[in-house]
């Protein structure tokens, strides 16, 4: 009669909607992926906290046990193998210490910063292992030049004594200006400018006697703005120059 339920076996298909001959058990590929990417998660997490060695080993198989268990395997089984824990503990390790070292770094820096007449000038921001130091453009050139001032030039001289310090930290110059546009004179727009004033910047630091290996310098004109270009006070602070220090793989 019509209105009345069918079996789904009669047509060829079950209550999931599944066709006759397709493998029941497609899905657990995508459950393998899922569960794989929550783990890295998970080893993200944990390497942010304190590492023991031993807690670390105890919730990896933790995890492994469950994983075992949900995909239908044996609790230990060979899903994910020995020597990846070992892969997994050395690079949540090198991570923390890299943290640690920058954090430290960083607030030697800050100090550095108050005892050399530096706060309110350089700014100075920490985030994920990599320190930022920001410079006033409007500090460091007059509007529209790319020369460094007799005042940029002593910041400057001021950031390469802390710089020497620490030789296991590379630095890429960035330089930025505000949105508007360049008209007349002999630069051809705001990325000649920021490229030139981060490569005087570099030059500079280079007669100083900085290994010219740990420098790179980068133009990004009116890129990433810290604030809404809307005013003259905005794109006054837009107008910058960045320190960007990470630690040099292998030293």
């Amino acid at each position: 009669m019509h209105g009345e339920a069918q079996d789904p076996s009669q047509n060829g298909a079950d209550f999931l909607g599944r066709e006759e001959g397709e493998d029941p058990r497609e899905w657990l590929v995508t459950f393998a992926d899922m569960c794989l990417l929550l783990l890295v998660f998970f080893i993200l997490l944990f390497s942010m906290s304190k590492m023991d060695h031993d807690r670390f080993q105890e919730s990896f198989f933790s995890v492994r046990m469950a994983l075992g268990e949900r995909m239908g395997g044996t609790p230990g089984g060979d899903m994910i193998r020995e020597e990846d824990l070992g892969v997994f503990i050395d690079q949540a390790l090198i991570h923390k210490q890299m943290v640690e070292n920058q954090q430290r770094i960083f607030s030697d820096f800050r100090y550095y910063q108050n005892t050399h007449g530096l706060e309110g000038v350089v700014g100075a921001i920490f985030d994920e292992g990599i320190i930022t130091l920001r410079v006033p453009g409007d500090v460091l050139f007059e509007l529209g030049q790319i020369t460094l001032t007799p005042e940029g030039r002593r910041i400057i001289a001021q950031l390469k004594d802390f710089f020497i310090r620490y030789h296991d930290q590379v630095i890429n110059i960035r330089g930025f200006t505000d949105d508007l546009p360049v008209r007349g004179g002999r630069f051809q727009d705001n990325w000649e400018i920021s490229a030139l004033r981060s490569v005087n910047v570099l030059r500079y630091l280079l007669e100083m006697g900085l290994e010219p290996h740990r420098l790179t310098s980068t133009g990004l004109a009116d890129m990433y703005p810290l604030y809404p270009n809307t005013c003259e006070e905005n794109r006054s602070r837009n107008r910058r120059v960045e320190f960007v220090l990470e630690k040099r793989i292998g030293r």
